[in-house]
């Protein structure tokens, strides 16, 4: 028999606090300091000397729970940007990339063989080298033999996918100097507002029928979930939050951003795991057997990061929403309250973040640390 959530978990402190042995859920409410520590790194290590270069393209180097940092770093620059703006996390770099261009590699360890190696070929093609990790690491000294720019991070205990915002601050401040994105300090800092408002909502103690997070992860742990994300960024937070619910939370979870997305997702309202359907969310039926006819497999759900204004008519998502009642499919809606859309993109993250957390504890398990992650490491030497 697999795992049983257990929705009574999530008020248990103490009972969070023994699942939870590297404190994620601690790391996750630092967000918001992530972001004003970075900020003020980034200014100490000359990130600043960027709005001097005029670079031919930009490549993201970033693997893991650092991806996410590409993701975004290519979702504000494509409006405004007339550069290339391309994402790497192994192999080699765009074969164009060479001394007229800037590459940003991002590594929360400054240890990721991937990224350590696209850092190396970038200083070998005389590339203007601006590195995001952990000081006086392997990634900090390839970018001191380059003379470029290292940012470190600090942040204890933190895992990659933890410490996001750490790494995205000096990304994003890299985008405002090189005048590829507008992101001026000033967002930065309501960007950190936001975070912490987003902690504090979703804190352990706040119980389990008003906190956020602890809703939404007991509405995935019932159902099939499908995320689907809206707006300039709803690629980068759909991707994120599906990440998170598999890498954290354990579940796997579908995914996608409108309007691309639109038809695959409805599609699946009348496919095998839709209301009404064999094995889809038997429950409904009385009758079933579950010796005969096989254990009935969980209902879709579908997630909803809705990313317009709060007031505005949100389109092709309402209509999507609409399609999903009326095919019986639960739907969560998930809205953020903000004017900007990289501080909706901030909710939206933050929430699932916590949401995927508390998914893995309600089931019993750590979110940090899972063996066949191990066992897949020490496969691959890592």
């Amino acid at each position: 028999m697999g795992a049983v959530f257990d929705e009574a978990r999530l008020d248990d402190e103490g009972a969070l606090s023994s699942l939870d042995s590297s404190d994620t859920l601690r790391a996750l409410a630092g967000a918001g300091a992530q972001v004003r520590r970075t900020v003020a790194a980034s200014a100490e290590a000359g990130l600043d000397r960027l709005r001097d270069v005029e670079p031919r393209g930009v490549v993201v180097a970033a693997a893991g729970g650092s991806v996410a940092v590409a993701d975004l770093f290519e979702a504000v620059s494509r409006g405004a940007s007339a550069l290339p703006v391309q994402s790497c996390s192994s192999g080699s770099l765009p074969g164009w990339v060479g001394a007229l261009d800037v590459v940003i590699a991002v590594s929360q360890s400054g240890r990721a063989a991937g990224t350590l190696a696209l850092a190396a070929e970038a200083a070998r093609r005389g590339a203007f080298l601006v590195t995001v990790g952990a000081a006086e690491s392997p990634l900090s000294e390839v970018c001191a033999r380059a003379h470029g720019v290292h940012v470190p991070i600090a942040v204890d205990g933190a895992s990659s996918r933890t410490s996001v915002w750490a790494q995205a601050t000096p990304a994003l401040l890299a985008a405002d100097a090189m005048g590829i994105a507008s992101v001026s300090r000033e967002t930065l800092a309501e960007l950190a507002d936001v975070l912490d408002r987003a902690a504090t909502d979703a804190r352990p103690s706040s119980e389990s029928f008003v906190n956020p997070a602890k809703v939404l992860a007991t509405e995935l742990a019932e159902s099939t979930p499908i995320v689907l994300g809206e707006g300039p960024f709803g690629d980068v937070t759909a991707r994120r939050a599906a990440a998170m619910f598999g890498r954290t939370g354990r579940v796997p979870v579908a995914h996608g951003a409108l309007p691309d997305a639109a038809s695959q997702i409805v599609a699946c309202f009348d496919g095998p795991l839709a209301p009404g359907q064999s094995g889809g969310g038997g429950s409904d039926d009385i009758f079933a057997d579950p010796f005969l006819d096989g254990p009935s497999r969980p209902p879709l759900r579908l997630i909803m990061l809705r990313d317009t204004s709060p007031g505005d008519r949100h389109g092709l998502a309402d209509t999507v929403v609409s399609v999903a009642e009326d095919a019986g499919v639960r739907v969560s809606l998930v809205d953020a309250p903000a004017a900007d859309p990289l501080l909706r993109l901030a909710h939206h993250v933050a929430l699932t973040d916590f949401a995927a957390t508390y998914l893995a504890l309600g089931f019993g398990f750590d979110p940090a640390n899972s063996p066949h992650v191990r066992l897949l490491r020490g496969a691959r030497g890592a």
